[in-house]
């Protein structure tokens, strides 16, 4: 899915402390766990979460909702 945009909204190397900037994405977890042990699945999966959103984001801050960690 293609992600909502507004133009000039992403901005890298700049501190943007007061702009929080929110996105929604689909990620195909299935893929990224496909033979990881049960009970290492749901840590895996929110390492993965965070990996894809560092990459997308261009931040090291990723800070996870706690709907979407019940959620996994």
């Amino acid at each position: 899915m293609a992600p909502a945009k507004k133009g000039g909204e992403k901005k890298k190397g700049r501190s943007a402390i007061n702009e929080v900037v929110t996105r929604e994405y689909t990620i195909n977890i299935h893929k990224r766990i496909h033979g990881v042990g049960f009970k290492k699945r749901a840590p895996r999966a929110l390492k993965e979460i965070r990996k894809f959103v560092m990459k997308e984001m261009g931040t090291p801050d990723v800070r996870i909702d706690t709907r979407l960690n019940k959620a996994v």
